[in-house]
């Protein structure tokens, strides 16, 4: 990282100018509450930098609403939950697409335009759903359960969305489930979407034992040591928690759902259950709603920074490819989710 700040700092002005401070001072207005005034002189140049040379290269910025306020709102051309950002990348017009996530969604970019440059800053941002199963892993349970189709959170490798018959998000896994034919689904690898999804649903659901390492820690306890502490305020969660702690709140819903839910109930106090840099983005543009802590921390999205956003821009690093044999059927099983997603609207 060293050598690279080096190379970037001989190759780009990383300085706090006038014309910085004028150029970036609404996307500092916009997260002064989230990010401290010291620390602005920082991140500015860098954010000034990447927009600029996003405009030079025709590159265009997708980033999960887990990255950063200084990311989200300074540099992002683009921004949602893993379903919006796959309906976007189908959109994209650019000749780059830099994404700022994790390394699946990179790849579904890449599936979804497989003649454009995807760029991922760190290759390292992964994912420990995604890890949890393998291709052979899903071949294993088709085996088992002949017949039964099989729905794959996005959350996944490329190798596994090719062994699927159509994917989902956690903003239409029940619409998914109910579209696939037959009264058994096999929901992988999310247990705990899957389980939940399962309370939602006639249709018997076999589940695999992958997690969220972000969201499986927290537990029904939680829930009431938040209420304990915020007497009044509203808990909401994100699917991917244990069914206990979605029994628990007063709301449950995919990234886009709790950003909905907030902006239309405008409760007093909030607390949002998911990854912390979603409430910090949530809260730059909510006004009158109070965040309360009670998050955890993506140690794969914190891989993604400004710095290795401009790296990737200047150096054409890390760019995302998926073998030619895995393209075609794992991008078949994203398409068939937008298809049935854009249907159920």
């Amino acid at each position: 990282m060293e050598e690279a700040r080096a190379v970037l700092a001989n190759a780009f002005e990383l300085k706090f100018s006038k014309a910085v401070e004028k150029a970036t001072r609404p996307v500092f207005e916009k997260v002064r509450d989230r990010i401290p005034e010291i620390e602005w002189p920082f991140y500015a140049p860098l954010i000034f930098q990447i927009n600029r040379l996003k405009k030079e290269k025709n590159a265009v910025i997708l980033a999960h609403n887990y990255q950063t306020p200084q990311i989200y709102y300074g540099v992002a051309d683009v921004v949602g939950d893993s379903l919006q950002l796959a309906i976007e990348a189908t959109k994209v017009e650019a000749d780059t697409i830099v994404q700022c996530g994790v390394h699946f969604m990179a790849e579904t970019s890449k599936l979804l335009n497989p003649t454009k440059t995807v760029l991922i800053p760190d290759s390292r941002a992964g994912c420990s759903l995604a890890s949890s199963i393998t291709a052979d892993d899903v071949r294993a349970m088709r085996a088992q359960y002949p017949g039964v189709p099989v729905v794959t959170y996005v959350n996944s490798s490329a190798a596994v969305k090719a062994e699927t018959d159509v994917c989902c998000t956690s903003s239409n896994a029940l619409q998914i489930v109910e579209g696939v034919e037959g009264d058994t689904v096999i929901m992988i690898p999310d247990q705990y979407l899957a389980q939940n999804t399962a309370k939602r649903t006639k249709k018997k659901i076999i589940t695999w034992a992958g997690a969220c390492e972000v969201h499986e820690t927290f537990t029904a306890a939680d829930i009431a040591e938040l209420r304990a502490a915020y007497p009044g305020a509203r808990i909401i969660a994100h699917p991917e928690c244990p069914p206990e702690v979605i029994d628990a709140v007063d709301f449950a819903g995919s990234t886009s759902g709790m950003i909905a839910w907030v902006k239309s109930e405008r409760p007093a106090r909030v607390v949002m259950v998911t990854e912390c840099s979603m409430s910090d983005n949530v809260a730059a543009e909510t006004e009158g709603v109070s965040f309360l802590r009670g998050c955890n921390i993506c140690p794969h999205m914190k891989r993604i920074n400004l710095e290795n956003i401009l790296w990737s821009l200047h150096t054409g690093t890390e760019e995302v490819t998926i073998p030619e044999e895995l393209v075609e059927p794992a991008r078949a099983s994203v398409e068939r989710m937008i298809a049935m997603s854009a249907a159920g609207r």
